[in-house]
């Protein structure tokens, strides 16, 4: 499959969250949904875009969004690693790939690829930033050089906003998140 752009609907999955089995991927859109396509949970970097996300997250519903987290992370991984961490978050166990493999969101093709070619500093200060809050490499899941992505759609699954990520940093930070946010206007 191609590339989603924007103005295509997003397709529909039947999905597991971490609470709930074989719930159809839309139904969970209210208002505005950002779809965050990480890694894994154990995956030092990703979790540091999810405490970034958590520790902001009334700003996103300030704008009427919310965020949805893809992982290729099993249920009782999810559990496991976030235990006692902040539950706002809905995270999408997506662990054959589907979303990942129908939105042509694609691995690296190798570890230097994933952290950024000649120039990883991008990767080194996220990662430094993750083992300072101690988030430590835990078990791999999935791909380990899966790429990011981010998608913003409506609540018909109309999708507003696409980023393929080339590197493994290269996804929008929360305050690019909301920047984006501040610009759509889903009624066009």
């Amino acid at each position: 499959m191609s590339r989603i752009q924007i103005g295509e609907q997003l397709p529909d999955f039947t999905v597991d969250t971490q609470d709930r089995d074989g719930v159809r991927l839309h139904s969970l859109f209210k208002g505005i949904t950002i779809l965050r396509v990480l890694r894994y949970v154990g995956c030092p970097t990703c979790r540091i875009d999810i405490h970034d996300i958590l520790a902001r997250y009334d700003e996103f519903t300030a704008r009427g969004a919310q965020v949805l987290v893809v992982m290729q992370s099993s249920r009782e991984s999810l559990r496991a690693q976030l235990a006692g961490e902040d539950r706002v978050l809905t995270f999408v166990c997506d662990t054959d790939l589907q979303i990942y493999k129908a939105l042509a969101i694609d691995p690296a093709k190798d570890r230097d690829a994933l952290i950024g070619g000649a120039d990883p500093s991008a990767w080194a200060a996220k990662r430094a930033r993750a083992d300072a809050a101690g988030y430590l490499h835990g078990p791999s899941e999935g791909i380990e050089l899966q790429l990011p992505a981010m998608f913003i759609v409506d609540e018909a699954g109309k999708v507003l906003y696409a980023h393929y990520g080339k590197t493994i940093p290269d996804i929008p930070t929360v305050d690019e998140m909301l920047a984006i946010l501040d610009g759509l206007n889903p009624g066009d």
